[in-house]
């Protein structure tokens, strides 16, 4: 199973505590909400990024920009439920259905179909959960 790591505000320590051990090894950041410069150094290492919620928030902006430059190929979605509820449900109870909006943010702010996103997601939790 790959380790699953929720880093937040603490990236350097994160970094730093995964050191070259994590190199290789699969790995999700669960819940990314870092920036560019973090989300790279977690690529390098080969773990995936995970999206929630605060995807959707129209002031993430920075997140907004790690989602359209990561490679799709190493992204996935999720809900954190049951908080971080994407907008427009934001500040109410979180329920995996809405794992849809996350995705359906990704897709556009890739502009690319929801399918082909979604099909690339499915496809990179079987390669990491080996499934």
């Amino acid at each position: 199973l790959p380790v699953v790591i929720h880093s937040r505000d603490a990236q350097a320590d994160t970094l730093r505590i995964l050191g070259d051990a994590a190199r290789g090894q699969a790995g999700i950041m669960h819940s990314f909400s870092g920036d560019w410069e973090f989300a790279a150094a977690c690529l390098e290492i080969g773990f995936l990024l995970s999206f929630s919620g605060p995807l959707t928030f129209p002031k993430a902006t920075d997140l907004h920009a790690v989602a359209r430059q990561a490679p799709l190929e190493m992204l996935l979605t999720e809900t954190d439920s049951p908080y971080l509820s994407p907008h427009p449900y934001r500040g109410k109870r979180n329920e995996p259905a809405r794992v849809r909006v996350v995705a359906e943010r990704l897709a556009e702010l890739r502009e690319l179909p929801l399918a082909q996103v979604s099909e690339q997601i499915w496809r990179n939790a079987e390669r990491v959960f080996r499934l």
